[in-house]
């Protein structure tokens, strides 16, 4: 059966792509989930339609993450953690508090755009990456600093 895609879909195509599945895939799969459509002469019309539709909005939603991500490209939070005797945290920074800072800033970025590699477990300066779109990833600097100080 050829349909054709209404969205991305991994390992089968692209959005506009006509493509040929089996029967049972496009009708309980495909068609339920609404990603494609059956190849016909008025499908190619919509989905033309569709495609630019979409097209700008990725833009507008571009643009946004852009200037957001200059905004938090200048950015320092300070974070002060509880230390022990030797220098060492009690807890560590992690992704989830780093989001809450940025909430308390009135930025709402989700814990899983915070690529840390590991959470932080020691006092300092620290550059870590922000990913506020898909193609852009930005960094702020984070101040882990001894609470009694």
């Amino acid at each position: 059966m050829k349909v054709i895609l209404r969205k991305n879909v991994p390992n089968l195509g692209t959005i506009g792509d006509v493509v040929n599945v089996k029967d049972g895939y496009a009708r309980n799969y495909l068609f339920p989930r609404e990603l494609a459509y059956l190849a016909t002469e008025n499908a190619l019309k919509r989905i033309e339609i569709e495609k630019r539709k979409l097209l700008s909005k990725m833009a507008k939603e571009k643009e946004i993450a852009e200037k957001l991500a200059a905004e938090l490209n200048g950015i320092q939070l300070s974070i002060p953690m509880k230390v022990t005797e030797e220098g060492n945290l009690y807890a560590s920074v992690t992704s989830q508090l780093i989001a809450e800072k940025l909430a308390e800033m009135n930025y709402t970025i989700e814990k899983k755009n915070i690529l840390l590699d590991e959470p932080i477990k020691t006092l300092g300066v620290f550059d870590v990456r922000v990913k506020v779109h898909s193609d852009i990833i930005t960094s702020i600097k984070v101040w882990v600093i001894n609470e009694e100080e």
